[in-house]
Order: C-alpha cells, then sequence, then structure tokens
C-alpha cells in the first residue's frame, strides 16, 4: 500500500496524492478526466490504450492547426495531462499479464466500460484481487454495475436523455436539446467519482482495506436535479422546458447588446433591483406600470417585458452595461465567446487559470487550470501535457516492470505491445 501520509514539510513541496499510483483504463470523456483530476493532484496515472482501438478522443476535433492526427486532438489534451500512456493489446495473452503486473503495484484501478467489460479480458475486480488484495477498483459505466438496463452503452448525450437533464433544456414549445456540452462527463461523473476514490483511499489508510467502487453516471446526474425531484414528490409537478425563466426571478434572460452576435445575461430578483434596470436602462416608466409591478406581474407579462428590455439593451456595450449594473447589486454577465475567456476575461487572467505546456507534437498549448485552489503545496499542478500513444511503453516496461529492452522488442512483435 502507498503510504500516502505526508509530514509539514512534505505538504509544501509535495502534491497531496504523491506516492498514489493508478492503472487507469479509462478513455473518453467521464473517466478520463475523473483521472486527470487525480494525476494533477499529484496521483502517478499510467494510462493504459492500444492503438487498435484508439480513445475516441484522441481522433476528436478540434486538432491542433487544423491537422488530424492521434496525437492532435485539443479535447484529448485537456483531458489527460499529467499522465503517462503505454499501449497494451488486451486481447493479447501476453498483455493481461502484464497489467496485472502492473496492477499489483498500484493502488487504483480506473475503467468506465460497459459492466462485464473488464472481466472478459481477465481484469475483473475478483482477478485483480488475488494480485493485489487492498486494491481500490472504480467502475464508471451508464448505470452501474447491476439492474435490469445495466448492460446498456451510454455517452454523455445519452446519460443527459435518461437522467433526465435533456427534459429540462430548451424551448418549452420545442424538442428537448440537452445542454451544450456532454454535461455527464464534466462535472457530475468525474466529481462523483473523483470524491469515491478519495475516501477509498482514506479507509484504506485507516483500515488497510481495499474496496471495489460502483459509479452509476445516471445516478451521478440525477443526484444534480434536487429540486426537480422536490417539486414532483411534494406538489406531483413535473417541471419541463422553461428556457430562461424561473419562479424567483423576472427578467431573468439573455438580452441583446451592442455589436455583431453580443449578449448579456441579466437576473432581478427583487424590486430594488427591478428599479435599477429601468433607471440604469432610461426606462423608469416601467416600474409605474401595472404590468411590472411585482415578480409576479413581470412573470405574467414576460415576452412583452424581455421584447421592451432588449430594444434597450441593443444600445449598450455588453462590458459597461454589465458593470454599471453589477456596480448597483443587480446580477448580470457577458454571454462571453471562447476568444473573449482566453484573451480578455481579467479575472481568468489574474487566476492563472489558462497554462502554456509544450507538447512533444502540437508544440506550445494551452491548458485549463483546475477551477479550485490548494492552500499548501506547489501551486502549478499542471507540470506535464498529455501523452502521445504509447510514448511510455517501453519506460514502464522496462522501468516499473523490471522487464528487459529484448522482452519488450519481442512483446512488440508479438502484437502484445501495441
Amino acid at each position: 500500500m502507498a503510504d500516502v501520509s505526508m509530514s509539514p514539510d512534505d505538504l509544501k513541496t509535495r502534491l497531496p496524492l504523491h506516492g498514489v499510483r493508478i492503472a487507469d483504463f479509462t478513455w473518453i470523456g467521464a473517466g478520463s478526466y475523473t483521472t486527470k483530476l487525480l494525476a494533477d493532484h499529484g496521483a502517478e496515472v499510467i494510462k493504459i490504450e492500444t492503438s487498435t482501438y484508439l480513445d475516441s478522443i484522441r481522433v476528436a476535433a478540434p486538432f491542433k492547426d487544423g491537422i488530424r492526427g492521434v496525437n492532435r486532438s485539443g479535447y484529448f489534451a485537456d483531458r489527460n495531462t499529467n499522465k503517462r500512456s503505454m499501449t497494451l493489446n488486451l486481447k493479447h495473452p501476453a498483455a493481461r499479464d502484464i497489467a496485472l503486473r502492473l496492477i499489483a503495484i498500484s493502488d487504483i484501478v480506473a475503467n468506465n466500460f460497459t459492466p462485464g467489460t473488464m472481466d472478459r479480458l481477465g481484469l475483473g475486480y475478483d482477478a485483480v484481487r488475488k494480485v493485489r488484495p487492498d486494491i481500490i477498483y472504480m467502475g464508471m459505466s451508464m448505470f452501474g454495475d447491476d439492474g435490469p438496463e445495466h448492460h446498456h452503452l451510454g455517452y454523455g448525450s445519452t446519460v443527459s436523455a435518461v437522467s433526465g437533464l435533456h427534459y429540462l433544456c430548451g424551448s418549452p414549445d420545442r424538442e428537448p436539446v440537452g445542454t451544450g456540452t456532454n454535461y455527464p462527463d464534466h462535472i457530475p461523473s468525474p466529481g462523483h467519482g473523483g470524491f469515491a476514490v478519495l475516501a477509498a483511499l482514506r479507509h484504506r489508510r485507516r483500515t488497510g482495506q481495499g474496496q471495489k467502487i460502483d459509479v452509476s453516471e445516471a445516478e451521478a446526474t440525477v443526484a444534480l436535479l434536487g429540486p426537480v425531484v422536490l417539486d414532483y414528490t411534494v406538489n406531483s409537478r413535473v417541471q419541463t422546458r422553461r428556457e430562461n425563466l424561473v419562479p424567483t426571478a423576472a427578467p431573468n434572460g439573455v438580452y441583446p447588446c451592442e455589436g455583431d452576435d453580443r449578449w448579456i445575461a441579466i437576473s432581478v430578483e427583487d424590486e430594488a433591483g427591478w428599479q435599477v434596470l429601468t433607471e440604469v436602462l432610461g426606462a423608469e416608466e416601467w416600474g409605474a406600470s401595472d404590468r411590472y409591478g411585482s415578480v409576479v406581474s413581470r412573470h405574467r407579462h414576460h415576452a412583452e417585458m424581455d421584447q421592451e428590455i432588449a430594444a434597450r439593451t441593443r444600445e449598450w456595450d455588453a462590458y459597461e452595461l454589465m458593470d454599471r449594473l453589477q456596480q448597483r447589486g443587480v446580477a448580470s454577465g457577458v454571454v462571453q465567446s471562447s476568444a473573449d475567456l482566453m484573451t480578455s476575461d481579467p479575472q481568468l487572467r489574474h487566476r492563472g487559470h489558462w497554462v502554456r505546456l509544450n507538447h512533444p507534437e502540437m508544440g506550445e498549448t494551452t491548458y485549463n487550470n483546475q477551477p479550485f485552489r490548494l492552500g499548501l503545496g506547489p501551486k502549478e499542478i499542471l507540470r506535464k501535457p498529455a501523452p502521445l500513444l504509447g510514448q511510455h511503453t517501453r519506460e514502464v516496461c522496462t522501468g516499473l516492470l523490471g522487464m528487459s529492452d529484448g522482452e519488450v522488442e519481442r512483446l512488440v512483435k508479438e502484437g502484445a505491445l501495441v
């Protein structure tokens, strides 16, 4: 078992998961982001891949300089910082033995395959426990390991659908549109999976016991829909798509501003905020109107109100209007593009959110920093760019597993290390 306890001096110089090794069989979005969170905070993550069946986000746009390649995906790069990559053809018996040798000296095994896949490869929990009894073994699948639908295949968009998230997104008179990205892959699944691993590590440190973690990505997303569940439980009311409308605020929407495709989000929760908005927009007469005299009446006439607000906001620079409203306590925010975020957002710049790393094939490229900062330990947690496919195969085989160069060459020729 890895010794992850640290002295006060260690806390100043080491990341919190220093000494933890992960045999990472995850791929695509949710699994890769979960192990990235752990890698960024010091865990040694060895990503198991194969050139015969690529991680699909290795070939997902956008590509650096528009040039396609298994090592040029920005999506893959952002989800796999601080990892090493080794290629194993897990359908080859020798590759399975290598995987078990790696697991025997690891603390955590992670995968996000459909239930049963790891068992068929000879790498299920029972097989792994024979070589590492105190292993922490995490599986992340659409529905978890049991139940009438546990065998179903799912991705972020399907998880959004079956969890009910899709049903809440869009216009009430249109089909469900879901979120702009596969939300379950980026927030609920990695967040719950990462938390479960940390809890299991703490339990093992205290008891010496490993365990199996069974993450249902659908349940992780359902867990974020508390108000919707409560509304049905208490009121038998089924919430559905309502655009930007919320019961507690009016107006609450996105409005056009000066320029091409420039917008601002504004949310008013009380009469004081409404008065400020009417003053800033030069529409004090709205305050005396019976149509807009309360949150209830503004909700009743929201379509007409939104049109009138939009006619006024079109005359404003989005950032100037945001500043004016924010200074007087009205929640508002410019709808920023990716260019705005990366080139002109002063808050992200101050926080050091964007990090430049030198990738072996793509050169210097931009990565997201983690959205939280730990007070102790090194401040620079993004240390290495995403690995090339199989970049560390020989290094892991000879350095960690004690294999000779000749043995590695033989296994490459036999098709085990590809």
